[in-house]
Protein backbone atom coordinates (compact mmCIF):
# COMPACT_ATOMS: atom_id res chain seq x y z
CA UNK A 1 0.00 0.00 0.00
CA UNK A 2 1.43 3.37 -0.99
CA UNK A 3 1.91 5.82 1.88
CA UNK A 4 0.23 9.20 1.45
CA UNK A 5 2.60 12.08 2.09
CA UNK A 6 0.78 15.38 2.73
CA UNK A 7 2.65 18.68 2.42
CA UNK A 8 1.34 21.36 4.80
CA UNK A 9 2.50 24.86 5.70
CA UNK A 10 1.65 28.54 5.62
CA UNK A 11 1.47 30.35 2.25
CA UNK A 12 4.56 30.90 0.08
CA UNK A 13 6.98 28.56 1.86
CA UNK A 14 7.59 26.42 -1.25
CA UNK A 15 5.09 23.58 -0.84
CA UNK A 16 4.23 23.40 -4.55
CA UNK A 17 7.90 23.58 -5.51
CA UNK A 18 8.55 20.59 -3.24
CA UNK A 19 5.51 18.79 -4.73
CA UNK A 20 6.91 19.24 -8.24
CA UNK A 21 10.33 18.03 -7.07
CA UNK A 22 8.88 14.89 -5.45
CA UNK A 23 6.63 14.04 -8.41
CA UNK A 24 9.28 15.04 -11.00
CA UNK A 25 6.67 17.10 -12.75
CA UNK A 26 5.50 20.66 -13.24
CA UNK A 27 1.91 19.85 -12.36
CA UNK A 28 1.57 22.41 -9.56
CA UNK A 29 1.59 26.11 -10.40
CA UNK A 30 4.56 27.89 -8.81
CA UNK A 31 5.04 31.66 -8.50
CA UNK A 32 6.43 34.12 -5.98
CA UNK A 33 2.97 34.92 -4.70
CA UNK A 34 1.21 33.67 -1.56
CA UNK A 35 -2.08 31.78 -1.81
CA UNK A 36 -1.51 30.40 -5.30
CA UNK A 37 -2.48 26.78 -4.48
CA UNK A 38 -6.03 26.41 -3.19
CA UNK A 39 -7.22 22.84 -3.75
CA UNK A 40 -5.62 19.55 -2.83
CA UNK A 41 -3.32 18.46 -5.63
CA UNK A 42 -2.33 14.77 -5.90
CA UNK A 43 0.71 13.27 -7.59
CA UNK A 44 2.78 10.08 -7.64
CA UNK A 45 6.38 9.87 -6.47
CA UNK A 46 8.97 7.13 -6.12
CA UNK A 47 12.15 6.66 -4.11
CA UNK A 48 13.90 3.62 -5.58
CA UNK A 49 11.31 0.86 -5.20
CA UNK A 50 9.24 2.82 -2.71
CA UNK A 51 6.23 4.43 -4.42
CA UNK A 52 4.26 7.06 -2.56
CA UNK A 53 1.37 9.45 -3.08
CA UNK A 54 2.04 13.19 -2.62
CA UNK A 55 -0.63 15.74 -1.73
CA UNK A 56 0.00 19.47 -2.13
CA UNK A 57 -2.25 21.78 -0.10
CA UNK A 58 -2.97 25.50 -0.06
CA UNK A 59 -1.53 27.86 2.54
CA UNK A 60 -2.84 26.58 5.89
CA UNK A 61 -4.39 29.08 8.29
CA UNK A 62 -6.12 26.99 11.01
CA UNK A 63 -7.80 30.03 12.59
CA UNK A 64 -9.55 31.20 9.38
CA UNK A 65 -13.34 31.29 9.81
CA UNK A 66 -14.69 32.77 6.57
CA UNK A 67 -13.95 33.36 2.90
CA UNK A 68 -11.64 31.59 0.48
CA UNK A 69 -8.91 31.21 3.15
CA UNK A 70 -11.35 29.20 5.28
CA UNK A 71 -12.17 26.97 2.29
CA UNK A 72 -8.43 26.42 1.71
CA UNK A 73 -8.02 25.48 5.39
CA UNK A 74 -10.87 22.96 5.06
CA UNK A 75 -9.10 21.36 2.09
CA UNK A 76 -5.89 21.15 4.12
CA UNK A 77 -7.79 19.60 7.05
CA UNK A 78 -9.24 16.94 4.73
CA UNK A 79 -5.74 16.15 3.44
CA UNK A 80 -4.41 15.88 7.01
CA UNK A 81 -7.18 13.42 7.86
CA UNK A 82 -6.14 11.07 5.03
CA UNK A 83 -2.37 11.41 5.54
CA UNK A 84 0.04 8.62 6.47
CA UNK A 85 2.92 11.12 6.75
CA UNK A 86 2.74 14.87 7.40
CA UNK A 87 5.50 17.06 5.95
CA UNK A 88 5.34 20.46 7.61
CA UNK A 89 7.18 22.98 5.42
CA UNK A 90 8.59 26.21 6.90
CA UNK A 91 10.68 29.04 5.41
CA UNK A 92 14.32 28.89 6.52
CA UNK A 93 14.96 32.50 5.53
CA UNK A 94 12.00 33.92 7.44
CA UNK A 95 12.51 31.83 10.59
CA UNK A 96 9.67 30.49 12.78
CA UNK A 97 6.56 32.68 12.70
CA UNK A 98 3.46 32.77 14.94
CA UNK A 99 1.53 31.11 12.11
CA UNK A 100 4.13 28.30 11.99
CA UNK A 101 3.61 27.77 15.72
CA UNK A 102 -0.17 27.55 15.29
CA UNK A 103 0.21 25.04 12.46
CA UNK A 104 2.71 22.98 14.49
CA UNK A 105 0.20 22.80 17.38
CA UNK A 106 -2.52 21.60 14.99
CA UNK A 107 -0.32 18.99 13.30
CA UNK A 108 0.95 17.52 16.55
CA UNK A 109 -2.67 16.84 17.54
CA UNK A 110 -3.30 14.99 14.24
CA UNK A 111 -1.67 11.81 15.53
CA UNK A 112 0.25 11.19 12.28
CA UNK A 113 4.02 10.82 11.79
CA UNK A 114 5.21 14.43 11.51
CA UNK A 115 8.38 15.76 9.87
CA UNK A 116 9.40 19.41 9.92
CA UNK A 117 11.07 20.45 6.65
CA UNK A 118 12.85 23.80 6.55
CA UNK A 119 12.91 25.03 2.95
CA UNK A 120 14.75 27.80 1.03
CA UNK A 121 18.05 27.05 2.76
CA UNK A 122 20.27 27.18 -0.34
CA UNK A 123 23.64 28.77 0.46
CA UNK A 124 22.98 28.73 4.22
CA UNK A 125 24.59 26.74 7.04
CA UNK A 126 22.18 23.87 7.69
CA UNK A 127 22.91 23.51 11.42
CA UNK A 128 22.29 27.22 12.03
CA UNK A 129 19.08 27.20 10.01
CA UNK A 130 17.78 24.13 11.87
CA UNK A 131 18.63 25.46 15.34
CA UNK A 132 15.89 28.08 15.59
CA UNK A 133 13.17 25.67 14.40
CA UNK A 134 13.52 23.23 17.31
CA UNK A 135 11.15 25.49 19.26
CA UNK A 136 8.25 24.25 17.09
CA UNK A 137 8.43 20.87 18.83
CA UNK A 138 8.24 18.80 15.65
CA UNK A 139 11.46 16.79 16.06
CA UNK A 140 14.72 17.32 14.22
CA UNK A 141 14.24 19.85 11.38
CA UNK A 142 15.18 18.55 7.92
CA UNK A 143 16.86 21.39 6.03
CA UNK A 144 16.38 21.45 2.23
CA UNK A 145 16.12 23.58 -0.87
CA UNK A 146 13.17 22.34 -2.93
CA UNK A 147 14.03 24.68 -5.80
CA UNK A 148 17.60 23.33 -6.10
CA UNK A 149 17.00 19.78 -4.84
CA UNK A 150 19.47 20.13 -1.96
CA UNK A 151 18.68 17.69 0.85
CA UNK A 152 15.48 16.39 -0.74
CA UNK A 153 16.80 12.83 -1.23
CA UNK A 154 18.03 12.68 2.38
CA UNK A 155 14.66 14.00 3.57
CA UNK A 156 12.81 11.28 1.65
CA UNK A 157 15.11 8.58 3.03
CA UNK A 158 14.14 9.61 6.56
CA UNK A 159 10.43 10.15 5.87
CA UNK A 160 9.96 6.83 4.04
CA UNK A 161 12.28 4.74 6.24
CA UNK A 162 9.39 2.86 7.98
CA UNK A 163 7.93 1.72 4.65
CA UNK A 164 9.20 -1.40 2.84
CA UNK A 165 10.13 -1.61 -0.82
CA UNK A 166 7.39 -2.83 -3.15
CA UNK A 167 7.26 -4.65 -6.46
CA UNK A 168 6.66 -2.60 -9.58
CA UNK A 169 3.04 -1.56 -9.97
CA UNK A 170 1.00 -0.99 -13.09
CA UNK A 171 0.08 2.57 -13.95
CA UNK A 172 -3.02 3.50 -11.94
CA UNK A 173 -4.27 6.05 -14.45
CA UNK A 174 -6.90 4.01 -16.20
CA UNK A 175 -10.05 4.83 -18.09
CA UNK A 176 -10.96 8.08 -19.81
CA UNK A 177 -9.50 11.42 -18.79
CA UNK A 178 -12.40 13.86 -18.52
CA UNK A 179 -11.62 17.59 -18.40
CA UNK A 180 -14.35 19.97 -17.21
CA UNK A 181 -13.92 23.38 -18.87
CA UNK A 182 -15.85 26.61 -19.26
CA UNK A 183 -15.99 30.24 -18.23
CA UNK A 184 -15.43 31.22 -14.56
CA UNK A 185 -18.22 30.49 -12.09
CA UNK A 186 -20.31 28.18 -14.27
CA UNK A 187 -20.13 25.36 -11.71
CA UNK A 188 -17.17 23.21 -12.81
CA UNK A 189 -15.90 22.51 -9.28
CA UNK A 190 -19.46 21.93 -8.06
CA UNK A 191 -19.89 19.25 -10.73
CA UNK A 192 -16.64 17.54 -9.70
CA UNK A 193 -17.77 17.52 -6.06
CA UNK A 194 -21.21 16.20 -7.02
CA UNK A 195 -19.64 13.29 -8.92
CA UNK A 196 -17.32 12.44 -6.05
CA UNK A 197 -19.88 12.90 -3.30
CA UNK A 198 -17.49 15.10 -1.27
CA UNK A 199 -16.01 18.59 -1.31
CA UNK A 200 -12.85 17.50 -3.08
CA UNK A 201 -12.23 20.88 -4.72
CA UNK A 202 -13.17 24.34 -3.52
CA UNK A 203 -16.54 25.48 -4.90
CA UNK A 204 -16.91 29.12 -3.92
CA UNK A 205 -19.18 31.88 -5.23
CA UNK A 206 -16.28 33.87 -6.65
CA UNK A 207 -14.98 33.74 -10.22
CA UNK A 208 -11.45 32.41 -10.50
CA UNK A 209 -11.52 30.22 -7.38
CA UNK A 210 -9.83 27.32 -9.21
CA UNK A 211 -6.38 28.29 -10.46
CA UNK A 212 -4.74 24.96 -11.20
CA UNK A 213 -5.82 21.91 -13.20
CA UNK A 214 -6.71 19.42 -10.46
CA UNK A 215 -6.70 15.71 -11.37
CA UNK A 216 -8.97 13.42 -9.36
CA UNK A 217 -9.10 9.61 -9.82
CA UNK A 218 -12.74 8.52 -9.77
CA UNK A 219 -14.69 5.29 -10.04
CA UNK A 220 -18.34 5.04 -11.04
CA UNK A 221 -20.29 1.82 -11.61
CA UNK A 222 -17.03 -0.14 -11.67
CA UNK A 223 -15.42 2.10 -14.30
CA UNK A 224 -12.34 4.22 -13.65
CA UNK A 225 -11.98 7.86 -14.73
CA UNK A 226 -9.59 10.71 -14.14
CA UNK A 227 -11.54 13.91 -13.65
CA UNK A 228 -9.74 17.20 -14.29
CA UNK A 229 -11.11 20.40 -12.76
CA UNK A 230 -9.78 23.43 -14.64
CA UNK A 231 -9.54 27.18 -14.19
CA UNK A 232 -12.27 29.24 -15.83
CA UNK A 233 -11.33 30.70 -19.21
CA UNK A 234 -12.00 34.41 -19.71
CA UNK A 235 -11.51 36.65 -22.72
CA UNK A 236 -7.85 37.37 -23.39
CA UNK A 237 -8.39 41.10 -22.77
CA UNK A 238 -9.59 40.40 -19.21
CA UNK A 239 -6.64 38.22 -18.19
CA UNK A 240 -4.26 40.54 -16.36
CA UNK A 241 -2.44 38.54 -13.66
CA UNK A 242 0.55 36.41 -14.65
CA UNK A 243 -0.86 33.66 -12.41
CA UNK A 244 -4.13 33.66 -14.35
CA UNK A 245 -2.21 33.42 -17.61
CA UNK A 246 -0.49 30.30 -16.30
CA UNK A 247 -3.90 28.95 -15.23
CA UNK A 248 -5.16 29.39 -18.80
CA UNK A 249 -2.13 27.47 -20.12
CA UNK A 250 -2.84 24.67 -17.60
CA UNK A 251 -6.45 24.50 -18.77
CA UNK A 252 -5.48 24.30 -22.44
CA UNK A 253 -2.94 21.58 -21.61
CA UNK A 254 -5.65 19.66 -19.73
CA UNK A 255 -7.85 19.80 -22.85
CA UNK A 256 -4.99 18.54 -25.04
CA UNK A 257 -4.30 15.61 -22.67
CA UNK A 258 -7.94 14.60 -22.15
CA UNK A 259 -10.09 12.03 -23.92
CA UNK A 260 -13.42 13.75 -23.31
CA UNK A 261 -14.16 17.40 -22.50
CA UNK A 262 -17.29 18.40 -20.59
CA UNK A 263 -17.95 21.96 -21.75
CA UNK A 264 -20.08 23.72 -19.14
CA UNK A 265 -22.25 26.77 -19.80
CA UNK A 266 -24.52 28.66 -17.43
CA UNK A 267 -28.25 28.50 -18.19
CA UNK A 268 -28.83 31.75 -16.29
CA UNK A 269 -26.58 33.67 -18.70
CA UNK A 270 -26.50 34.09 -22.47
CA UNK A 271 -24.06 31.94 -24.43
CA UNK A 272 -21.10 34.31 -24.79
CA UNK A 273 -18.50 34.59 -27.52
CA UNK A 274 -16.03 33.21 -24.98
CA UNK A 275 -18.08 29.99 -24.73
CA UNK A 276 -17.76 29.64 -28.50
CA UNK A 277 -14.01 30.35 -28.35
CA UNK A 278 -13.52 27.63 -25.72
CA UNK A 279 -15.64 25.19 -27.72
CA UNK A 280 -13.66 26.05 -30.85
CA UNK A 281 -10.37 25.26 -29.11
CA UNK A 282 -11.74 21.91 -27.91
CA UNK A 283 -12.87 20.97 -31.44
CA UNK A 284 -9.55 22.14 -32.89
CA UNK A 285 -7.77 19.88 -30.39
CA UNK A 286 -9.91 17.02 -31.71
CA UNK A 287 -11.39 16.06 -28.35
CA UNK A 288 -14.73 14.36 -27.77
CA UNK A 289 -17.24 16.79 -26.25
CA UNK A 290 -20.29 16.68 -24.03
CA UNK A 291 -22.10 19.99 -23.55
CA UNK A 292 -23.44 20.49 -20.01
CA UNK A 293 -25.94 23.31 -19.49
CA UNK A 294 -25.72 23.92 -15.74
CA UNK A 295 -28.09 25.70 -13.29
CA UNK A 296 -31.06 24.42 -15.31
CA UNK A 297 -33.20 24.30 -12.16
CA UNK A 298 -32.63 28.03 -11.55
CA UNK A 299 -34.29 29.30 -14.76
CA UNK A 300 -37.88 29.47 -16.01
CA UNK A 301 -39.36 27.99 -19.19
CA UNK A 302 -38.80 31.17 -21.23
CA UNK A 303 -35.14 31.24 -20.27
CA UNK A 304 -34.76 27.54 -21.11
CA UNK A 305 -36.08 28.08 -24.63
CA UNK A 306 -33.75 31.04 -25.01
CA UNK A 307 -30.77 28.91 -23.97
CA UNK A 308 -31.68 26.16 -26.44
CA UNK A 309 -31.86 28.70 -29.27
CA UNK A 310 -28.56 30.23 -28.15
CA UNK A 311 -26.82 26.84 -28.15
CA UNK A 312 -28.17 25.95 -31.60
CA UNK A 313 -27.10 29.31 -33.05
CA UNK A 314 -23.76 30.08 -31.37
CA UNK A 315 -22.48 26.53 -30.84
CA UNK A 316 -23.81 25.02 -34.07
CA UNK A 317 -20.37 23.52 -34.83
CA UNK A 318 -20.89 21.24 -31.80
CA UNK A 319 -23.79 19.50 -33.52
CA UNK A 320 -21.94 16.17 -33.15
CA UNK A 321 -21.96 16.51 -29.33
CA UNK A 322 -24.71 15.51 -26.92
CA UNK A 323 -26.25 18.27 -24.79
CA UNK A 324 -27.38 17.63 -21.21
CA UNK A 325 -29.21 20.04 -18.92
CA UNK A 326 -28.06 19.55 -15.35
CA UNK A 327 -27.99 21.03 -11.88
CA UNK A 328 -24.56 20.28 -10.43
CA UNK A 329 -25.55 21.79 -7.09
CA UNK A 330 -28.62 19.55 -6.75
CA UNK A 331 -27.03 16.53 -8.47
CA UNK A 332 -29.69 16.39 -11.20
CA UNK A 333 -28.96 15.10 -14.68
CA UNK A 334 -25.55 13.74 -13.75
CA UNK A 335 -26.21 10.03 -14.59
CA UNK A 336 -27.21 11.03 -18.13
CA UNK A 337 -24.18 13.28 -18.40
CA UNK A 338 -21.80 10.47 -17.46
CA UNK A 339 -23.55 8.08 -19.86
CA UNK A 340 -22.88 10.65 -22.61
CA UNK A 341 -19.23 10.85 -21.51
CA UNK A 342 -18.93 7.06 -21.83
CA UNK A 343 -20.47 7.10 -25.31
CA UNK A 344 -18.29 9.99 -26.45
CA UNK A 345 -15.19 8.17 -25.17
CA UNK A 346 -16.24 4.97 -26.95
CA UNK A 347 -16.71 6.95 -30.19
CA UNK A 348 -13.32 8.69 -29.83
CA UNK A 349 -11.51 5.39 -29.29
CA UNK A 350 -13.56 3.30 -31.76
CA UNK A 351 -11.88 0.72 -34.00
CA UNK A 352 -13.06 1.14 -37.57
CA UNK A 353 -12.47 -1.90 -39.82
CA UNK A 354 -11.00 -1.17 -43.25
CA UNK A 355 -13.57 -3.18 -45.28
CA UNK A 356 -16.52 -1.32 -43.76
CA UNK A 357 -14.76 2.05 -44.11
CA UNK A 358 -14.17 1.37 -47.78
CA UNK A 359 -17.79 0.29 -48.34
CA UNK A 360 -19.07 3.48 -46.67
CA UNK A 361 -16.66 5.55 -48.78
CA UNK A 362 -17.75 3.91 -52.02
CA UNK A 363 -21.44 4.33 -51.14
CA UNK A 364 -20.90 8.03 -50.41
CA UNK A 365 -18.96 8.55 -53.66
CA UNK A 366 -21.63 6.72 -55.66
CA UNK A 367 -24.31 8.94 -54.12
CA UNK A 368 -22.32 12.11 -54.71
CA UNK A 369 -18.95 12.16 -56.49
CA UNK A 370 -16.39 14.83 -55.64
CA UNK A 371 -16.45 17.84 -58.00
CA UNK A 372 -13.93 18.14 -60.83
CA UNK A 373 -10.79 20.20 -60.46
CA UNK A 374 -9.82 21.32 -63.94
CA UNK A 375 -9.79 18.30 -66.24
CA UNK A 376 -9.44 15.82 -63.38
CA UNK A 377 -12.04 14.47 -60.98
CA UNK A 378 -10.71 13.20 -57.62
CA UNK A 379 -11.18 9.43 -57.33
CA UNK A 380 -11.31 8.02 -53.76
CA UNK A 381 -10.60 4.28 -53.89
CA UNK A 382 -10.37 2.91 -50.33
CA UNK A 383 -10.07 4.05 -46.71
CA UNK A 384 -8.51 2.81 -43.48
CA UNK A 385 -8.22 4.09 -39.92
CA UNK A 386 -5.14 6.19 -39.20
CA UNK A 387 -5.62 6.95 -35.50
CA UNK A 388 -8.02 7.53 -32.63
CA UNK A 389 -8.87 10.25 -30.09
CA UNK A 390 -10.12 11.67 -32.44
CA UNK A 391 -10.76 9.00 -35.09
CA UNK A 392 -8.63 9.63 -38.18
CA UNK A 393 -9.68 8.13 -41.53
CA UNK A 394 -7.11 8.02 -44.31
CA UNK A 395 -8.64 8.06 -47.81
CA UNK A 396 -6.47 6.81 -50.69
CA UNK A 397 -7.03 7.52 -54.35
CA UNK A 398 -5.95 9.71 -57.24
CA UNK A 399 -6.10 13.51 -57.66
CA UNK A 400 -7.20 13.93 -54.00
CA UNK A 401 -5.12 17.07 -53.44
CA UNK A 402 -8.00 19.27 -54.55
CA UNK A 403 -10.99 17.80 -52.67
CA UNK A 404 -12.96 20.83 -51.39
CA UNK A 405 -13.77 21.29 -47.69
CA UNK A 406 -17.49 20.96 -48.34
CA UNK A 407 -17.00 17.46 -49.78
CA UNK A 408 -14.75 16.51 -46.86
CA UNK A 409 -17.54 17.52 -44.46
CA UNK A 410 -19.93 15.40 -46.52
CA UNK A 411 -17.66 12.36 -46.09
CA UNK A 412 -17.26 13.08 -42.36
CA UNK A 413 -21.04 12.99 -41.92
CA UNK A 414 -21.27 9.75 -43.90
CA UNK A 415 -18.65 8.03 -41.72
CA UNK A 416 -20.08 9.38 -38.46
CA UNK A 417 -23.59 8.19 -39.34
CA UNK A 418 -22.42 4.76 -40.51
CA UNK A 419 -20.36 4.11 -37.36
CA UNK A 420 -22.61 6.06 -34.95
CA UNK A 421 -19.71 8.23 -33.78
CA UNK A 422 -21.73 10.77 -31.83
CA UNK A 423 -19.79 12.88 -29.38
CA UNK A 424 -16.44 13.08 -31.16
CA UNK A 425 -15.09 15.08 -34.08
CA UNK A 426 -13.57 13.09 -36.95
CA UNK A 427 -10.57 13.83 -39.13
CA UNK A 428 -10.13 12.84 -42.79
CA UNK A 429 -6.70 12.75 -44.41
CA UNK A 430 -6.09 12.22 -48.13
CA UNK A 431 -3.25 10.30 -49.71
CA UNK A 432 -2.90 10.59 -53.47
CA UNK A 433 -1.16 7.82 -55.45
CA UNK A 434 1.87 9.04 -57.38
CA UNK A 435 1.39 9.22 -61.14
CA UNK A 436 4.15 7.05 -62.68
CA UNK A 437 3.92 9.00 -65.99
CA UNK A 438 4.09 12.47 -64.41
CA UNK A 439 7.80 12.99 -65.26
CA UNK A 440 7.66 11.58 -68.81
Amino acid sequence: MKPTLVIVGRPNVGKSTLFNRLTRSRDALVADQPGLTRDRHYGHGRLGRKPFLVVDTGGFEPSAKTGIVHEMARQAENAIAEADILVFVADGRAGPTPQDRAIADRLRRAGRPLHLVVNKAEGMERALVAAEFFELGCGDPLVISAAHGDGVREMLDIVLAPYPEEAEEADERRGPRVAVVGRPNVGKSTLINALLGEERVIAFDMPGTTRDAIEVPFERNGRHYTLVDTAGLRRKGKVFEAVEKFSVVKTLQAVEESNVVVLMVDASQDIADQDAHVAGFVVEAGRAVVLAVNKWDAVDDYRRERVKEDVARKLHFLSFARTHCISAKEGRGIPGLMAAVDKAYAAAMARLPTPKLTRVLMAAVEKQAPPRHGVFRPKPRYAHQGGSNPPVIVVHGSALDHVPEAYTRYLERAFMEAFELQGTPLRIQYKTARNPYAER
